[in-house]
């Protein structure tokens, strides 16, 4: 499972013109599930997402979880981060197709959830626009296959 994680002060997602989803200060997180990732998988990454210390403390130093500095979650399913970027165009044999990235990503929305945190979303499969203003930035690139 790879998730890339910015920081923001607002993000949002729009369908067919009409805004779905938005959050302020929080992470807005592109979320792409492996064709071999699991239960586990998703658990590990959504642990990872509410504990990252990347807000800001009383001293200026990145020091802070997001249930601590009150962030607020928005998760966007992303097959594309799986790309192979070998031959100029990509293709995308590596991401899961949607039986298994779809439980997977629901999973991950519901286990950050389940930590307290307010979670928006994007529409699984929808075409998206995603709108956000990053904070700093700040931006982790989280990857299950490299160990987190």
């Amino acid at each position: 499972m790879r998730a890339v994680v910015t920081r923001v002060i607002s993000a949002s997602v729009e369908i067919d013109g009409k805004e779905v989803s938005a959050i302020e200060k929080g992470f807005l997180v592109l979320l792409g599930v492996h064709k071999d990732d699991t239960e586990e998988d998703a658990k590990k990454t959504a642990d990872k997402i509410c504990g990252l210390r990347v807000f800001e403390d009383e001293n200026g130093k990145m020091n802070i979880n997001p249930k601590d500095a009150g962030a607020k979650l928005l998760i966007v399913s992303q097959f594309t981060l799986f790309a192979d970027c070998k031959s100029r165009r990509p293709g995308f044999t590596e991401a899961a197709r949607p039986e298994i990235s779809n439980p997977l990503y629901e999973l991950v929305v519901a286990e950050c959830k389940a930590r307290g945190f307010e979670v928006g979303t994007g529409v699984f499969g929808a075409d998206m626009k995603v709108k956000s203003v990053n904070d700093g930035p700040v931006t982790i690139i989280l990857d299950t296959r490299c160990g987190l």
